[in-house]
């Protein structure tokens, strides 16, 4: 298959994927909290997969079956590997915005020191970089990337990537309980992602069944703690955790806009106490949250923090 959706994406609202990876999985990463399963076929060669005009077919017949309301807001290469494996990309994306619709890829970043990826993605009106680990122990251990590949190298093609791009480029980083959720690797992130420069800043964590049944999701008090590492170096953070919020603005509706805002990032006591004046409101409401377990406190700086309860535990 390759078109299904759309789904719905805090990122992209909502978003029709095009998985242009042909079976079995193809990707240039082992990666311990893979959602597709196990690779079955490592590889850093860009090679032939669909052609880029069976992708655009599939994709123009996918968009005339779905209602007015069904229409998507992007088209997102988010494939069964690595979608920059294949040689024809830049093609099918310049194919694809001759329906008028954004195309958005999400890629692992693992071969943006070939220029001819980065060409490839210049075309592409919004991009996600991944970046898990700061140093190469760590990346190893998550990653687990075919041989060949290096570290130092994918730095130096995502900063080359970001430096000449002009769509919406995004990162993401995925957070894994004893693997890379210490400070060190969260201030090594930081200081990495500072120099990318995304308009913004994802932490993931895993929440599907994972490719390594020993991998499970950081606790919240570390979840927090990146959070105010990447803040405190102006970097714009948010949580990508699994819960799809509809706003974090003030609706009017506290318990709904409490379950938004600290889905996508901690919010501190002050700004929530505010939440409860405009509402007029009583902290019971944010004492009944904690009880259902649905949200919690944690200090950071001498501050308190309210942050979605996952139900996570040390």
């Amino acid at each position: 298959m390759i078109t299904f959706g759309p789904v719905p994406s805090r990122r992209l609202g909502k978003s029709l994927g095009i998985n242009n990876i042909t079976h079995p999985k193809t990707c240039s990463y082992g990666c311990v909290y893979c959602q597709v399963g196990r690779t079955v076929k490592r590889s850093s060669v860009r090679e032939d997969f669909y052609s880029p005009e069976l992708i655009h077919e599939k994709v123009v017949s996918h968009l005339d079956k779905l209602k007015s309301d069904d229409q998507p807001d992007y088209l997102t290469f988010v494939s069964n590997g690595e979608p920059t494996l294949d040689r024809n990309l830049g093609e099918a994306i310049r194919l694809l915005k001759k329906t008028g619709f954004p195309v958005a890829v999400i890629t692992n970043s693992s071969l943006l020191d070939d220029s001819s990826v980065r060409d490839d993605l210049n075309e592409a009106d919004w991009v996600s970089v991944k970046i898990d680990a700061s140093d190469v122990e760590t990346w190893r251990r998550i990653n687990r990337p075919v041989d060949g590949l290096s570290l130092d190298s994918i730095f130096e093609g995502i900063s080359l990537f970001a430096s000449g791009y002009s769509g919406k480029l995004c990162t993401e980083s995925m957070i894994v309980r004893a693997v890379n959720d210490n400070e060190e690797n969260f201030r090594g992130l930081a200081s990495i992602i500072k120099k990318t420069g995304p308009e913004k800043a994802y932490l993931s964590i895993p929440t599907r069944p994972p490719s390594d049944k020993s991998v499970s999701p950081p606790d919240t008090e570390k979840l927090n703690l990146a959070w105010q590492i990447f803040s405190e170096i102006g970097i714009e953070a948010e949580f990508l955790t699994g819960f799809e919020g509809t706003g974090t603005g003030y609706t009017g509706n506290f318990y709904e806009d409490i379950l938004n805002i600290t889905a996508v990032h901690p919010l501190r006591e002050d700004a929530l106490m505010k939440l409860l004046e405009n509402d007029s409101t009583g902290y019971q409401v944010v004492e009944a949250l904690i009880g259902q377990r649905l949200i919690k406190s944690v200090s950071y700086g001498g501050n308190k923090y309210y942050i979605r309860d996952y139900h996570i535990r040390s």
